[in-house]
């Protein structure tokens, strides 16, 4: 047993390396730090930034080339397992058994984890409370929403208590509803049962939770300490400038160029601006109000830093502006939309129109019906009543059609990884009938367009995933749709690459690109002029951001944020206070 003075976590100068594609990464590079015993510990970045095998070289499940690591007061590379015993470790894709229900899944894992069946009973329904779980344990995991099915991952974990806990990414895909109800899990575990949390998260967001943050980047760590360490620097340099509900985004690319400026995202009824420098008065005529720093602003300014840039790229190239008479025009047509499982309804009659131009929203809770709406939109899935009509087609009869002027850009990387950027490029121009002269011509446009010259040779697998969510868009919009479907399309990327996209994506909007968006980032949510908010496969609130959130608003809460209105129109529903 460890004395009172050993940290939970002790890193020295550990560094692991993964050879592929011709080339040697360095997945861990030289990172040391010392994690004491109690509360979280936030292991920030983004997908690829280290925090996985970081992770996993804690567990004792992957040796580091060169370093120490010391848990809990043992030597991990020593005696890995003595430290897989006083741990716990829910990696991101969790091993449920779906065809097992809730209790037979618990049973297994207190099987593999050595508890006596004489503590099984408590321990089972203090974490079937905790969880909120306890009516389920005869359902089949399978059945569970994916919120559910990440509680039940974490009890499954918990089944014998551990002194120190490595959550891998736990809230990456869920609704913000369940991401609240895992945190106050954490809480709960933190506060009460005396467990250190090591907590993985592409969510900046959730740093502020933290105790302290390590903030990994391509395997190196930025700094280690409280939040408050990266806000403090940004004191005197974020604003507020206030745009009408119409506005929004052309005031973010107004003063995403004005001189002084290095980063700018939509945030409620404002544009948040960060300047590069104390003070900042912005340009004639538009009134900055001085705003609180976040994490993030922090985050992007030590990115920037790195990077020798501001977070403004080069702007995507003019498109042509939509005609005036084409801004009306209807060109998804969705009336009392329903889809069965055989006696399950994962659609119930969902009606919504979407205008020529609009970015729309479609959000959810996990298992709201949202993604079986949107294949149906696709034409991927037929449905089983009602009308749905994309570009001028009836997609019961004509969904070839319907999907030849449609542009879908899936959630996981669904690109050829064998293949080379240009390989990609070309294979989906034809896929999409260019031939010739326009083929080749598009193919460079997206070279140009995205920045993707240099890689054009290097296979896409290969690329950093900043990059393959370049060639991904690219590849969706070789055939110039009128529509474009985005699913989850941000999930992973680090901040700066998640602005390049949106600035994107509100070019192509204005140029009269229709796009359907689904994501659980609620800020993002702010970038759409219209969306609704799904649940148990109804729709439970239509309108533009700020209705929703107006709708939301009361005493308490009289400015919420769309991630309070979700909980709120969620909450209301289920009968119980958000």
């Amino acid at each position: 047993m460890a004395d009172s003075d050993t940290p939970a976590l002790r890193l020295d100068r550990v560094c692991r390396r993964f050879s592929g594609g011709g080339r040697e990464i360095a997945a861990v590079d030289e990172v040391s730090a010392v994690v004491p015993h109690g509360g979280v510990t936030g292991l920030i970045g983004a997908d690829g930034a280290g925090k996985t095998t970081l992770m996993r070289l804690i567990a004792g499940l992957l040796r580091p080339d060169r370093g120490a690591i010391e848990v809990l007061g043992i030597d991990v590379r020593r005696d890995p397992l003595a430290v897989q015993g006083r741990i716990g470790y829910m990696p991101q894709r969790f091993g449920l058994y779906e065809d097992l229900t809730v209790r037979e899944n618990l049973d297994l894992y207190a099987d593999l984890q050595g508890v006596a069946v004489a503590e099984r009973p408590a321990r089972y329904a203090e974490l079937m409370t905790m969880t909120g779980l306890a009516p389920f344990t005869a359902r089949r995991a399978g059945r569970l929403s994916g919120g559910m099915k990440q509680k039940l991952g974490l009890a499954c974990t918990l089944v014998h208590p551990p002194r120190l806990l490595l959550l891998d990414e736990p809230t990456v895909g869920v609704d913000p509803v369940s991401r609240r109800e895992l945190w106050e899990i954490i809480d709960r575990l933190t506060t009460h049962e005396g467990v250190t949390v090591l907590f993985s998260t592409a969510y900046l967001d959730e740093a502020a939770r933290c105790r302290a943050v390590l903030l990994l980047h391509e395997g190196r760590l930025l700094a280690h300490g409280p939040p408050a360490q990266f806000t403090a620097p940004m004191a005197g340099r974020t604003f507020r400038v206030a745009a009408p509900e119409g506005e929004r985004r052309r005031l973010q690319a107004t003063l995403a160029t004005a001189p002084g400026v290095i980063d700018t995202v939509i945030e409620g009824r404002f544009v948040r601006v960060v300047s590069d420098a104390a003070p900042w008065g912005g340009p004639p005529g538009i009134e900055a109000l001085p705003a609180a720093p976040r994490f993030e602003d922090g985050f992007v300014d030590e990115l920037l830093r790195l990077r020798g840039g501001a977070a403004t790229p080069a702007a995507p190239s003019p498109a042509p502006p939509m005609p005036a008479a084409e801004a009306a025009k209807t060109v998804i047509a969705v009336e009392r939309l329903t889809r069965r499982f055989g006696d399950f309804t994962a659609v119930d009659a969902v009606s919504f129109e979407v205008r020529r131009g609009e970015i729309f929203g479609l959000l959810g809770a996990n298992g709201a019906g949202k993604s079986t709406t949107f294949r149906m939109l696709c034409g991927l899935l037929p449905p089983s009543e009602g009308r749905l009509d994309v570009a001028g087609y009836d997609l019961r009869r004509a969904a070839a059609a319907a999907r030849g002027r449609i542009g879908y850009m899936a959630q996981k990387f669904s690109l050829y990884g064998d293949l080379t950027v240009a390989q990609n490029l070309t294979f989906f121009a034809s896929a999409y009938g260019l031939r010739g002269g326009r083929r080749a011509a598009r193919i460079g446009w997206a070279l140009a367009e995205f920045g993707l010259e240099a890689m054009r040779g290097a296979a896409a697998r290969d690329l950093p995933l900043g990059y393959k969510q370049r060639l991904a868009l690219a590849a969706s919009l070789m055939h110039e749709p009128d529509i474009l479907f985005l699913d989850e399309p941000t999930s992973g990327v680090d901040p700066l690459a998640r602005r390049d996209f949106w600035r994107r994506i509100s070019a192509l909007a204005e140029a009269g690109v229709t796009v359907l968006v689904t994501t659980h980032f609620m800020e993002e949510a702010e970038y759409c002029d219209r969306l609704v908010i799904m649940a148990q496969g109804r729709i439970l609130a239509e309108g533009t951001p700020a209705s929703i959130r107006a709708a939301a608003a009361d005493a308490a809460r009289p400015d919420p944020t769309m991630e309070d209105a979700f909980i709120a129109v969620i909450g209301a529903a289920e009968g119980k206070a958000a």
